[in-house]
This record gives structure tokens, sequence and C-alpha cells, in this order.
């Protein structure tokens, strides 16, 4: 009985963070049913995972930006800019590719802070100075890529990102046909996620913070083990971890630290709750402002280098929707449109359920217009999840 009411308690004091991997679960076993277990095929799922790739980053800095009560609409033909400028980089200009990626990164730093520029110094609604930052990028896209339409990329290293796979190691073929670094990976990422989770549960105990009991804590490590297990042994199937998942991971554990180990992610975290009381407290709202865009702008110039890479080009219409995409993945992750509230992990979940989705109904063979219809509602289900839980907490 005990056991039953820490589960009920657990969901409850969690359901923001718990509910997404139920919907993320339902709907890959929903998808792995009606499509006899092709959605959950080794090579569909390495397919999903790069087709997510660069939305999880635009996630994860569109995900920052709303929790400081902010929105980015600019990041879209950003990263299809970039990517073109890119492309043009090493097709024109003939620099190398460890040039050109951290160039675009600088650039796309720039952008943020000329952004956060005009929202933190001059006052504009980040809604209208992205706007302007939407409408500019777009045509900067188009002026570029004017002359070609398509700029065709030949840098095999450069393509390598989007399309190819970390190295095997030569091992003793103990699982004939499988990946072994791949699964040295996930078992790997095992033991930091439960090193980390007792690590933080310990310092919850010291600092005489509530925590689950044992067995929960226990299940909850079983279960998130058996998921990163379960992953790696499907991907390790085909051929592996892909670069492009290496680079959302890198991604995702860099901004996991900064948010949750360092001042800097718990000013981020204070201005989204109050920024009134956060500069009463002796935080700069104006600072954090700046970092936050100027982090977005490196992870649109980081997404199109993604994208731009999986292509082999950098195509006029590189970066459409891209923004609208990254903003329902931070919705539909946990991302509270009052500001305050939402994780890194969250917005890697959301960009996998709008990514899976749209790979589900493409394998169903339903029609592009009902999965637009399918993909509002999962957002507005998820901005209704969200005031309903704030109102609940209240």
């Amino acid at each position: 009985m005990a056991f039953i009411n820490d589960v009920k308690n657990l969901l409850r004091e969690n359901i923001r963070e718990y509910g997404m991997f139920i919907a993320l679960f339902a709907i890959m076993l929903f998808f792995t049913i009606t499509t006899d277990g092709l959605f959950i095929s080794s090579r569909n799922l390495v397919n999903l995972v790069n087709q997510t790739g660069y939305i999880a980053v635009l996630a994860v800095g569109m995900t920052l930006v709303i929790v400081i009560r902010h929105i980015d609409l600019s990041v879209g033909f950003l990263a299809g800019f970039l990517g073109a400028v890119a492309a043009i980089a090493m097709v024109q200009w003939n620099l190398p590719v460890y040039l050109v990626i951290p160039l675009i990164m600088g650039l796309g730093i720039l952008a943020g802070l000329l952004t956060s520029f005009m929202v933190a110094n001059l006052g504009i609604p980040a809604f209208v100075a992205t706007l302007a930052g939407w409408l500019g990028y777009r045509g900067a896209l188009q002026l570029v890529t004017r002359s070609t339409g398509t700029i065709i990329i030949p840098d095999d290293a450069f393509n390598a990102i989007g399309n190819d796979f970390i190295p095997d190691i030569p091992v003793v073929e103990i699982f004939p046909g499988t990946h072994k670094l791949t699964l040295i990976v996930g078992f790997l990422g095992i033991l930091l996620f439960a090193l980390s989770e007792i690590i933080r549960r310990r310092r919850m105990i010291k600092n005489e913070i509530e925590v689950v009991s044992n067995e929960m804590f226990i299940l909850r490590l079983m279960l998130v083990s058996l998921l990163i297990g379960g992953i790696a042994w499907i991907l390790a199937g085909y051929q592996g971890l892909s670069w492009t998942a290496v680079v959302v991971l890198i991604v995702a554990i860099f901004y996991y630290f900064i948010t949750t180990r360092t001042n800097l992610g718990r000013h981020i975290y204070a201005v989204g709750g109050n920024p009134e009381a956060a500069e009463l407290s002796g935080i700069s709202v104006k600072r954090i402002t700046q970092v936050v865009f100027g982090s977005m702008g490196m992870l649109a110039a980081l997404a199109g280098i993604l994208f731009a890479s999986r292509l082999r080009s950098a195509t006029t219409t590189a970066g459409t929707l891209f923004e609208l995409d990254a903003i329902a993945a931070a919705f539909v992750g946990g991302v509270s449109a009052a500001g305050g509230v939402g994780t890194v992990l969250g917005s890697l979940i959301g960009a996998l359920v709008m990514t899976s989705l749209t790979s589900g109904m493409n394998l169903m063979g339903i029609d592009i217009s009902y999965q637009y219809i399918v993909r509002a509602t999962a957002l507005a289900a998820a901005v209704i999840f969200d005031v309903t839980t704030r109102r609940t907490a209240q």
C-alpha cells in the first residue's frame, strides 16, 4: 500500500516530467503496433534520431529563451542562412571545415547578441525584434543562394556530421552484427545517469529535502536504465550512433550542466520566475537576456550546420518552419509559457515526440494535411496540460 502511495505522490509531484515520458512511450508503442514493428526497427530509429537532431538543438536554446519569458522567431531562417554561408565558405572561399564551423558558430552568437541588444537595451518586444530577424534572414538566405538556388557541398568531413556514424572498435565478436562502441556508450550513459542521480539524492538528503522512498528511487533508476540500454541496443543493430546523435548528446550534457549545476543556470530560472525580484536580488536581467539570446544564436548556427550537412547542400528553402518546430518541441517538452519552468531533457523529449509523430504517420501513409492537424492537437494539449498543472499547483 505504501508503495502504491509513493507512486501516486511521485506522479502527482512530477507530473510535468513523467508526463512527457509517458506520452513518448505511448506514441512509440502505438506506431510500433500500427506499423507491425517497422517504427521501432534499428534503421528507422537511426533515421528518427538524425531527423530530430537539428530540431532538438534548436529546442534546447528555445527552451531557455521561453524560460526567461521571451520568444525567438528568427532562428529558423538564421539557421538556413548560416548553413548557406557555411556552404559558400567551403565551396567559393575554399576554407577548410575546421575553420568554417567555428566561424559559423561565431556569426550565430553575433546574431543572437544583436537580437538581445534590441530586446534588452532598446526595450523592443522579443516577438517584434525576432520577427524582423525572421524577415531579414529569409531575405539574406534568398540573396546568397540566388545565383545557383542550391549550393552542393563536396566536403566529405562536413557531410559526415549529418550522415555518417561513429566508427566501431575491433573486438572479439561477442554480439555478432552489433555496433560495439554504441553498446559501450549506452553502458557509460547508464553509469553516468545512475551516479548523477545517487549524488543528487544524497545532496537532497543532506539538505533535508524530502526524497522518494528507496524502492521508488531504485525503480526509477531501473526504468531509465532499461530505456537507455534498449535504445543503445536497437541503434547498435544497424550502424550505431550517428555523429548527429553525438552532437546532440554533447549539447544536451553541456546545457544540462549549465542549467542545473551553475550560478548562471540558477540566475536564468530566477529571471524567468520573477524578473523584478531577480533584479532586486542583484541579478542582471539584461546580461542574462544577452547570454540566452547569444546562446540561441549559436545553437541556430549549429542547427544550420547539421541540416546543411544532412542534405549535403544549402537551399533557398532551408530553415522554413524550423522555429515553429522548435517552439512546439519546447512546449511539448514541458516549458511553461509563464516562464521559469523548463528543462533541457524536456526539450529533447519534446523534439522526439514531434518527430516521432511525423515519422510514424509517414510510415502509416497518412496524408500531410492530417499530419499537421495531429501535430497541432499535440501542441494544444501540451499547453492545456501546462495551464492545468500550474492551476493545480497554486
